[in-house]
C-alpha cells in the first residue's frame, strides 16, 4: 500500500488540522464539520492527480479548447456517521461520482475491548470502478477493513483509494496488511499512538460526536 501523508508538506491543510484538534475551537460543531469538509476537498484534489485523463474538445463561444478530463468511474464510499463531512468534501470535487454509504460503529464489549459492527449498506456496483473509501479517523484500522470486506459482494474495483483525516501508525500498518498492494492511502496526518481504548493520541477525540453530538452507547 502506498501512503501519501499530506501532513508532511507545508500547506494550509495544517491550519485546518490544528483547528480540528484544538479543544477551544472544535466545540463549534459547524466549524468542525466544515474543517473536515475542507480537508476532504484537499485530499480529493491531491488524489485527482493520480487518476487517468483523456483530452476532450470543448466548444466555447469563440472556438474550441482542448481540456484534459478524468475518464474514470468514481464511487465515493463513506462510513456513517462521522464520514459525512469528509464525503461532502470529496463530492465537492468529484461531483459526478456515484455514492455508497455504509454503517460501521464501535460496539463496546468492555472499557478496553470493542468490536466493529457493520449493519447498513447502500451501494451501486463497484465492478471495474475507482473506489474512494473515506473515514476521518483511522485508529485501529478495523473499520476500514470490515467495510472493505462488506463491499466485496458489490464487485471488484479497478482502483482503491482510502481517504482519512487523522490516523495512527498502528492503524496504517494494519490496513496495509489487509488491502490490495496497489491501494493508495491519502491522509492529512499520522499520529504515533493509540490509547488503551483504541483512540488516537493526541488525535482529536470522537469525530462523530464532535460533528453531530454525543450519542448514547449501546
Amino acid at each position: 500500500m502506498q501512503v501519501i501523508n499530506l501532513g508532511e508538506q507545508q500547506s494550509i491543510l495544517n491550519k485546518f488540522i490544528s483547528e480540528l484538534r484544538d479543544i477551544s475551537i472544535q466545540s463549534d460543531r459547524m466549524r468542525f464539520r466544515r474543517n473536515i469538509e475542507r480537508v476532504g476537498e484537499i485530499l480529493g484534489y491531491e488524489l485527482s492527480k493520480s487518476l487517468s485523463y483523456n483530452s476532450v474538445d470543448i466548444k466555447t463561444p469563440l472556438g474550441t479548447a482542448v481540456c484534459n478530463l478524468p475518464h474514470e468511474d468514481v464511487v465515493i464510499c463513506s462510513i456513517l456517521r462521522a464520514g459525512l463531512p469528509l464525503h461532502q468534501g470529496l463530492l465537492n470535487y468529484f461531483d459526478s461520482a456515484e455514492n455508497t454509504f455504509i454503517s460501521a460503529y464501535r460496539h463496546q464489549i468492555s472499557d478496553s475491548e470493542f468490536e466493529i459492527k457493520v449493519e447498513y449498506l447502500a451501494s451501486p456496483s463497484l465492478e471495474n470502478k475507482t473506489l474512494i473509501l473515506a473515514d476521518p479517523m483511522l485508529a485501529t484500522g478495523s473499520s476500514f477493513v470490515n467495510v472493505y470486506n462488506a463491499l466485496k459482494e458489490m464487485g471488484t474495483p479497478k482502483e482503491i483509494h482510502l481517504a482519512s483525516v487523522i490516523g495512527s501508525q498502528e492503524g496504517v500498518d494494519y490496513i496495509g496488511d489487509h488491502f490490495p498492494e496497489n491501494t493508495k492511502l491519502w491522509i492529512a496526518t499520522i499520529d504515533k499512538e493509540l490509547n488503551d481504548k483504541g483512540y488516537i493520541v493526541p488525535g482529536l477525540g470522537d469525530a462523530g460526536d464532535l460533528a453531530y453530538g454525543v450519542k448514547l452507547q449501546h
